[in-house]
């Protein structure tokens, strides 16, 4: 195979939707996958050594890029600079298709990104027009519902082509990931150093005084642009029955993170898909203290993973995931990060190594439960 566009990777344990090829071949042409083999490949090609083929991660929630663009507080990074540091690492952690989370809010004196959804977005326009990204990139509008600004930021942005999904999330003091104040007031004192109680409890106040006079009104306002636009809606941190009721209610395909067993299952039951975090699977629980990844990939109501504030955890926590719910195998495990996520924003041609699909894939080597990836392909493009 002469023609760059078309290459065959060979000798690989390819993981696909149902199962493991433990030695395999693909072949590639065009930027898709033209043919799957097992044993022996045909002609030669390049010899992956017996290491991991796997499609190319796709991650749906992932804040990530605003640590590139703010890396301390109240500092900033050039946009366009900062989107390309950041597409890097997400093509070297093995994710090829990207939702970037954008926060959609705006907090006066807030010393963390706050109102800059739509200077982002820009940076990725242009990084993008100037051939500069690896991978594939879409947008997550993270709204926050009690927040004066939410809806008039969300009507900016919606529009976008590449808006995929938008999240209906509510941080206010005393619910949802945060019905135990202490641990938010941990959490801030951790992102806002220096505060004292009272600047805490004023901020909170405050916090509390916008949900009463705006939750209600901007989430019904964000429901409907999602539905008139046709975008995918997620609910973030359900902790109760009313919860998934309200989620049942309105559409909701993904839950980010629920915060519970029973609201976990209840969604689950209810046919929406179940996203937790991979950090909270590598590290052994939540930093929030709410339910554990593994006891909901146990009860078989985990349906997605997402890295959320580490792209590396991705990869990590798809191999581990057998072997501490050992009830998923690798080929299930890799669908939460593949198949599954992808299929919920509506990319079908992607998520996972079968004839017809893009050509987005990775070559894994494991070595005692350390993942490095050797190889990255977006589109048959090789671009790590």
């Amino acid at each position: 195979m002469s023609d760059p566009s078309e290459f065959l990777l060979t000798n690989a344990r390819v993981v696909l939707a149902d199962r493991v090829i433990e030695r395999g071949y693909v072949a590639v042409a065009d930027g898709r996958i033209v043919e799957v083999g097992e044993g022996a490949a045909p002609e030669r090609g390049e010899d992956c050594a017996g290491e991991l083929l796997m499609p190319g991660l796709v991650e749906l929630h992932t804040d990530h890029i605003e640590a590139h663009y703010m890396p301390r507080p109240a500092v900033t990074w050039p946009a366009a600079a900062a989107v390309v540091a950041y597409d890097g690492q997400i093509a070297v952690s093995g994710i090829t298709t990207v939702l970037d989370s954008l926060r959609v809010w705006r907090e006066e004196g807030a010393d963390e990104v706050s109102g800059e959804a739509a200077t982002l977005a820009v940076a990725i326009d242009t990084a993008r027009d100037a051939g500069l990204l690896r991978v594939d990139h879409f947008l997550h509008l993270r709204c926050e519902v009690p927040m004066p600004y939410a809806v008039a930021q969300t009507e900016e942005l919606i529009h976008r082509p590449d808006v995929r999904l938008l999240s209906l999330m509510d941080h206010t003091p005393g619910q949802r990931q945060f019905r135990d104040e202490a641990k938010l007031r941990t959490y801030y004192r951790g992102k806002k150093a220096g505060l004292s109680d009272a600047e805490l409890d004023a901020l909170f106040a405050q916090r509390v005084a916008f949900q009463a006079a705006h939750a209600d009104e901007n989430y019904r306002a964000l429901v409907e642009l999602a539905r008139a636009r046709g975008v995918p809606l997620a609910s973030h941190d359900d902790t109760t029955l009313d919860h998934v009721g309200d989620a049942v209610r309105d559409g909701i395909a993904i839950a980010e993170f629920p915060t519970t067993p029973e609201a976990a299952a209840g969604l689950h039951a209810a046919g929406v898909r179940v996203m937790m975090g991979a950090p909270n699977l590598v590290r052994g629980g939540s930093h929030s203290g709410n339910v554990a990844t593994v006891d909901l990939a146990h009860a078989g109501v985990l349906d997605i993973l997402s890295s959320d504030y580490v792209p590396a955890s991705l990869l990590a926590a798809v191999l581990r995931l057998p072997e501490v719910a050992p009830e998923i195998d690798l080929a299930a495990a890799v669908r939460t990060a593949s198949k599954t996520p992808a299929e919920a924003v509506g990319l079908t041609d992607r998520g996972e190594i079968a004839p017809g699909k893009r050509a987005d894939l990775i070559r894994v080597r494991d070595v005692d439960g350390v993942a490095a990836v050797r190889r990255v392909w977006c589109a048959g493009r090789r671009v790590a």
